[in-house]
């Protein structure tokens, strides 16, 4: 999916990214995943009421602990984790449900999303680890007011 020579910078620029939050044991992966079970299985985790919780242990899974989105096993392990139904998997595979993860791909790629983390505003969509001054002029360009700096309490 990316050219072989840009893959180390943005290896890089990720690993910098995710030290801004504190995530100092990022796992740089090898290959993307294809999420589209993952996503299934979030949408269980929306009906259950702990979507977040299933959120941030799968990314935590992904990014820090190496696990594969792909694979039932380590997906069992992230849902039991996220206290979701221990049948949560095997519903994943429902089709009304795997229909919903692919409507919302569909309804991302129509605003020119491809990618997470995904931003949209209106109808404009920005996607991937931005830096704050992209994110701004993406914000703006949709109609969001500019930030107005605040004065320095202490001069």
């Amino acid at each position: 999916m990316f050219p072989a020579d840009k893959l180390s910078g943005m290896a890089a620029y990720m690993k910098r990214f995710a030290s801004q939050f504190g995530i100092d044991d990022f796992q740089q992966r090898e290959r993307i995943p294809n999420t589209r079970r993952a996503l299934a299985l979030a949408e269980v985790a929306r009906d259950e009421g702990k979507l977040e919780a299933f959120r941030t242990r799968a990314m935590d899974a992904h990014w820090r602990d190496g696990m594969d989105l792909e694979n039932d096993v380590d997906l069992a392990a992230i849902a039991l984790d996220s206290g979701l139904a221990e049948n949560a998997v095997e519903r994943s595979r429902d089709p009304l449900i795997l229909a919903r993860v692919d409507d919302a791909r569909d309804e991302a790629s129509e605003v020119g999303v491809h990618g997470i983390p995904t931003f949209i505003i209106g109808n404009l969509g920005l996607s991937g680890c931005q830096p704050y001054e992209i994110f701004e002029r993406f914000a703006i360009e949709a109609g969001a007011p500019p930030r107005v700096p605040r004065p320095d309490p202490h001069p």
